[in-house]
């Protein structure tokens, strides 16, 4: 089966082991070179680098750097004028070359799909990973798009094929957008389970309990909610690993003195850590050095973390919002506690810190999870069968000669 990923601004070509990558960069390309060992498939994203070739091959997948506006890094809102010109490229390209299913990551990306594909009359999967009704609610921003993006999100979910949810709070927020819900289908983030694994090198640490989170310095990522936590927690130290940073971003910058007047003026600032933006290939080694590790973000379509770490056999505390609740069985694989309720976290944190045996329990329940339920070889393999059932659709029957048939 061909199969066309188009994500226009989360590109692949950087090497994962060495850069600090998001979670939407992450997925692409994790899931496409799962998909490339039994199809053939070709990832269309928009040139960010003068220097990136016409086209590359990666893990057994091509990656085409689309053109479309100056090849330098572009905000969102910077990028949403050129998308005209980016549909126009992908029609192109599928006009010779068409695909058997093209796959969009992000409204924009679904955008620019849906343009290219309709006159192929191509059949379209669509995943937002996270959404703008979805994003408003929680952040009080309306984000780069503003109204316009949430309508337009409404128009692309009702118009493409298949949406693919990241979790079941997603799902239920598409229906609620109007989407049928038998146009709606969960396929989770996975996990590479051969990198997080229970063994492995450790980061060296003292000896106070750890606790791991990960997240950009803005209020969402609930960073400020974990740093309050360790108040309760006079044993414990906290590890932060920060998110790709954009450079002369005030706002991020301003967020980031905040965090940090914080655990000044609550008297923890030496017992908090930070690893900032840190390479993939250190990241298990960074989560297995951890007692516990805290997702405390008010809402994650993903828990890509937390499925990491449970990966690597770490007990997860997360917060009861979004993908974590999916992807972290309370009790048995980890622990839920409400967004934003630094008290609760503290109350769990402290079980953990007492309880070694449960600690240890937790870890080994989480890993078998993960490698069961959220390989990328399993999401692949979903995602493949989906994409098989809309092609099977699209595909008209032949018909019967004379004298076949009942």
């Amino acid at each position: 089966m061909r199969i066309a990923m188009v994500s226009e601004e989360a590109g692949p070509l950087a090497d994962p082991d060495e850069d600090d990558l998001g979670g939407r960069h992450v997925h692409v390309a994790e899931l496409s070179a799962a998909l490339a060992v039994d199809h053939d498939v070709t990832i269309y994203a928009r040139r960010d680098s003068p220097d990136l070739p016409e086209a590359a091959e990666a893990a057994d997948l091509r990656v085409v750097p689309v053109t479309a506006g100056p090849a330098r890094p572009l905000a969102e809102e910077a990028r949403l004028p050129h998308l005209g010109r980016f549909a126009g490229e992908l029609a192109a390209a599928w006009d010779a070359a068409p695909p058997d299913v093209v796959h969009a990551h992000s409204w924009m990306s679904g955008l620019a799909a849906l343009l290219a594909a309709r006159r192929l009359a191509l059949p379209v999967v669509q995943t937002f990973h996270d959404l703008g009704v979805v994003v408003r609610r929680v952040e009080g921003d309306e984000g780069a798009g503003g109204p316009r993006r949430r309508r337009l999100e409404r128009t692309i979910a009702c118009s493409v094929d298949r949406v693919t949810a990241m979790c079941t709070s997603e799902a239920v927020e598409l229906v609620r957008m109007g989407v049928p819900r038998s146009s709606v289908t969960v396929l989770p983030c996975g996990v590479d389970v051969d990198r997080f694994t229970p063994t492995g090198p450790a980061a060296r640490r003292g000896s106070r309990f750890r606790v791991v989170c990960t997240g950009g310095p803005e209020p969402r990522h609930g960073l400020d909610t974990v740093i309050r936590s360790l108040r309760l927690l006079p044993e414990a130290e906290l590890v932060i690993i920060e998110d790709t940073a954009r450079d002369g971003d005030a706002r991020r910058d301003a967020d980031a003195a905040r965090l940090r007047a914080v655990a000044e003026q609550l008297g923890v600032a030496d017992r908090v850590h930070w690893a900032g933006p840190t390479p993939r290939r250190q990241l298990p080694a960074l989560l297995r050095s951890a007692d516990a590790v805290v997702c405390a973000g008010w809402y994650e379509a993903s828990g890509a973390t937390a499925v990491e770490a449970m990966a690597c056999a770490i007990p997860v505390v997360v917060a009861s919002a979004g993908g974590p609740v999916d992807t972290v069985v309370d009790g048995v694989t980890g622990l839920h506690v409400p967004p934003r309720d630094g008290r609760a976290l503290a109350a769990a944190l402290r079980g953990l810190v007492r309880d070694t045996s449960r600690r240890q329990s937790l870890g080994v329940a989480g890993s078998d999870r993960a490698r069961a339920r959220f390989s990328w070889a399993r999401i692949a393999g979903d995602t493949a069968r989906l994409y098989h059932g809309l092609v099977a659709a699209e595909t008209p029957e032949e018909p019967l000669a004379v004298g076949q048939g009942v």
